[in-house]
C-alpha cells in the first residue's frame, strides 16, 4: 500500500494534522498494519518537499499546536492518476510455504507435518477474522477487510491441500535434481 497515496487520499477531505490523518487511516484501514507517527510526519514532509501538500496553517484545539495539511491540485491529480491505475499481479509469485515445504524434503524433515502445522496456524486466523467480522457492530471497513484476507487464507488452505496430496511427486522431483 502506498502510504503517499493514502494521506493524499484521507487529505482530500479537506485539511488534517498529522495525528489526525493517523487515526484516520488505522480506522479505515483497520486490517492494514496501523501507521507509525514518524512515518506519517515523514510522508507529510515528502509530500510538501514534492509540492502535492503544503501547510494551511496551525490548529491547537486547547492542546499543543499542530500543523494542518492540505492537498495541493498536483497533489489531486497525483491521487486521482494513481487510484485510476491498474494495480498489475505479481511478476513473481513468492511462496514462503512452498520455500518451507521444498526445503523441508531437502532437509530430510516433515513437509507433511510442516503443512498440517501451517494448516492449524491459517485455521486459527481464520477463526479470529471470522469473529472480528461477526461482532456486533462491526463496520463494513473491517468486514471487507476481513474478507480479503479470509479469501486470501482460504486459497493458502486450498494450496497446501493440493500440495500434501501431490508431496509423493514433489519429494522424488525435489530428491532427483
Amino acid at each position: 500500500m502506498s502510504t503517499r497515496h493514502i494521506l493524499l487520499g484521507l487529505l482530500a477531505g479537506g485539511p488534517s494534522h498529522g495525528y489526525d490523518l493517523k487515526r484516520r487511516h488505522d480506522e479505515r484501514f483497520p486490517q492494514a498494519r496501523p501507521l507509525a507517527y514518524g512515518q506519517v510526519y515523514t510522508t507529510l514532509q515528502r509530500l510538501v518537499r514534492d509540492g502535492l501538500a503544503e501547510v494551511d496553517g496551525t490548529d491547537s484545539d486547547g492542546g499543543p499546536e499542530r500543523t494542518l495539511y492540505r492537498s495541493t491540485d498536483d497533489g489531486s491529480r497525483e491521487l486521482a492518476e494513481w487510484a485510476a491505475e491498474i494495480t498489475p499481479p505479481a511478476p513473481f509469485v513468492t511462496n514462503e510455504i512452498f520455500a518451507k515445504v521444498v526445503v523441508s524434503i531437502l532437509a530430510s524433515a516433515d513437509p507433511a507435518g510442516y503443512l498440517r502445522a501451517q494448516r492449524a496456524a491459517h485455521m486459527a486466523r481464520m477463526r479470529d477474522l471470522t469473529a472480528v467480522k461477526t461482532a456486533p457492530g462491526a463496520d463494513l471497513a473491517t468486514v471487507l477487510s476481513a474478507d480479503y484476507a479470509l479469501n486470501h487464507l482460504d486459497a493458502d488452505l486450498r494450496w497446501m491441500n493440493t500440495t500434501a496430496a501431490r508431496l509423493t511427486t514433489l519429494t522424488a522431483e525435489v530428491d532427483a535434481a
